[in-house]
């Protein structure tokens, strides 16, 4: 392929992966009510958290929990359990954003550390 041919395709590829990168409104997300359906033990949960700034609070069934939230960059965040019961729940969570819809949004998260084990869900924004 002559140089400028191969120039012309290349630029083609380039502007054609632009149109479709993934929209990411981060800000968005970062207070209000939202809700999240996960498996837990071979079970459908469904859990609503109200999330500030700076405080996330959990409700599943009769259970409430809170932790604190620390924002790393406009889509990603790190939280800790306020009063943990366990080990396990000791160790901070950390959130990832991948992708936001007008009143939802993609996410990864993990156990700080651990990204091998890392889960994906998607929350809706009720409130």
């Amino acid at each position: 392929m002559k140089p400028l041919k191969l120039t012309a395709c290349l630029l083609l590829i380039v502007f054609t992966a632009s149109c479709y990168q993934t929209e990411r409104n981060c800000k968005d997300f970062r207070t209000g009510t939202f809700e999240f359906t996960y498996t837990l033990d071979g079970k459908e949960v469904k859990s609503r958290f109200v999330r500030n700034d700076s405080i996330n609070i959990d409700y599943v069934g009769d259970d409430i929990d809170t932790a604190s939230v620390t924002w790393v960059s406009d889509c990603e965040f790190v939280m800790r359990k306020l009063h943990p019961s366990s080990m396990r729940e000791k160790k901070a969570v950390h959130v990832k954003i991948l992708s936001t819809d007008k009143n939802s949004y993609t996410f990864e998260y993990a156990i700080v550390g651990d990204d091998k084990n890392k889960q994906r869900g998607t929350a809706i924004k009720i409130e």
